[in-house]
């Protein structure tokens, strides 16, 4: 009698198992509330029994393959807008229904903590400038974000079984505030969904998101790779671990048909501002490369001012995106608080980012930048320094004169600097300085500065003297 009801035991166990195991089972980022990128290969992928054949069917189309090794995709041809919500079957031994799906815009919004800060509340940090006007306002269903549970992993891990939200007044406190303000300044120029997949870990440096191979790959960094733990002992989360965040929160994205990047981060990079200046275009081609999708726009978000936040690690990201392509800088001199290194001031940040986006993403002719020294020339006791991104021309904002220009001469002892705009150019000089040789701007942990274009946009700091 025992050994029959064991059988039977087993038997339903059996039963009950292997439906779950048979189950066609799509990675966690094709689910209910989805936005799909428009205009490109979309791939679709997920886990099934060896061998099953697999068929997702969406918006006219099926492709079908077998899954190998237990695993599966297939690629979509590019998709056009829609407004109205769709569905995709995905079929094999069962047939798994998602609803709800647009096709629009979708962008990867990753880095530290001032992009993982969400729209609501977090203390102790101060709360997000007019975050409860913003909550109530937040009604954009063609809005959806995708949240990437914070993880480190010594192995790369395939789904972070998480799903998509759509925007709300009940749901948008939990949004990135940045990511949020992207997508909401985007929407409504471009009038197409938009979709965020939202990866940020606080207090984090580039290398962590850096797959292995590609640090490796590049010999200016194998003592970062060889000794990794003593050189980050000062910024070191628990779990910690090179590459960690690649592998748990970057590569389960991976290839999700994506628009673009936002990236947000550099604060625990800042005593490494030289190296750093060789990590982040690794980790841009890194994720160019992985994502497979060509030299997709990477827009950096340049330290706002802080206390401990060094004017290097800002000239280290303004040196990145010029000597990287199809990348722009968002600067946030305007933004910051001395005393605060999550500034609650968030609005602009996003605004920014959506000019940046609409200009290399979507070819719109509008300024995106402030104005950003180029050159200089020496006549006399004075330096004339010269832009690009002039967006209209040279302006002061918050006062009738320059503020945050210093000179020197060969001593390299700087001084307070009178500041002229002229035209085109910008005359700086001190009667302290006879013979000046360089001019820096904003050279400071907080900088304070007000240069701008008539575009409404601001200078980043620099530096005319070599490194």
């Amino acid at each position: 009698m025992k050994s029959s009801v064991k059988f039977i035991f087993c038997c339903s166990l059996f039963v009950q198992v292997l439906p779950a195991e048979a189950r066609v089972r799509p990675s966690s980022l094709f689910s209910e509330h989805m936005v799909l990128q428009m205009g490109v290969e979309v791939p679709v992928w997920g886990r099934a029994q060896e061998g099953e054949l697999v068929t997702v069917s969406f918006n006219g189309q099926s492709v079908s393959t077998r899954a190998t090794n237990g695993k599966w995709m297939v690629k979509l041809a590019p998709l056009p807008y829609s407004s109205a919500p769709d569905v995709m079957t995905i079929a094999g031994n069962d047939t798994v229904t998602i609803r709800d799906i647009l096709v629009g815009e979708v962008w990867l919004c990753s880095g530290q903590s001032n992009m993982e800060r969400q729209l609501g509340p977090r203390p102790p940090q101060s709360p997000i400038t007019d975050w409860e006007k913003e909550r109530d306002s937040a009604e954009y269903p063609a809005i959806r974000e995708y949240y990437v549970p914070l993880k480190y992993s010594a192995e790369k891990v395939e789904d972070v079984r998480s799903g998509w939200k759509v925007c709300s007044a009940h749901t948008v406190a939990d949004f990135s505030a940045v990511g949020y303000f992207f997508a909401e300044n985007l929407y409504k120029k471009l009038k197409v969904p938009v979709g965020v997949l939202f990866s940020a870990f606080g207090g984090t440096p580039a290398e962590d998101w850096t797959s292995l191979a590609a640090l490796e790959g590049n010999p200016e960094l194998n003592e970062l790779v060889k000794n990794y733990d003593k050189i980050i002992a000062d910024y070191k989360p628990a779990g910690q671990l090179l590459c960690g965040l690649y592998n748990g929160m970057i590569y389960p994205l991976l290839p999700y048909a994506i628009k673009g990047v936002a990236w947000y981060q550099g604060d625990a990079n800042n005593d490494r501002p030289k190296q750093y200046q060789v990590i982040l275009p690794i980790l841009i081609k890194n994720w160019r490369d992985d994502f497979g999708l060509g030299d997709f726009p990477f827009l950096i978000v340049q330290i706002a001012p802080f206390k401990d936040m060094s004017p290097e690690i800002r000239e280290a990201q303004l040196l990145v995106s010029e000597r990287v392509k199809n990348t722009a800088l968002i600067v946030t001199t305007d933004c910051g608080d001395a005393n605060n290194i999550h500034p609650s001031h968030k609005q602009p940040v996003g605004e920014r980012l959506s000019l940046a986006a609409r200009a290399l993403a979507y070819g719109e002719k509008i300024e995106y930048a402030g104005p950003t020294y180029r050159t200089s020339s020496i006549k006399g006791h004075r330096i004339i320094l010269r832009f690009s991104h002039m967006g209209g021309g040279l302006v002061v904002r918050k006062g009738d004169s320059l503020k945050g220009f210093t000179i020197a001469g060969a001593d390299k002892k700087f001084v307070p600097a009178v500041a002229v705009i002229r035209g085109r150019e910008i005359v700086v000089y001190s009667d302290q300085v006879g013979k000046p040789i360089t001019v820096r701007y904003g050279w400071a942990n907080v900088p304070y500065v007000n240069l701008y274009n008539r575009a409404g946009l601001p200078a980043p700091p620099f530096r005319s003297d070599p490194e």
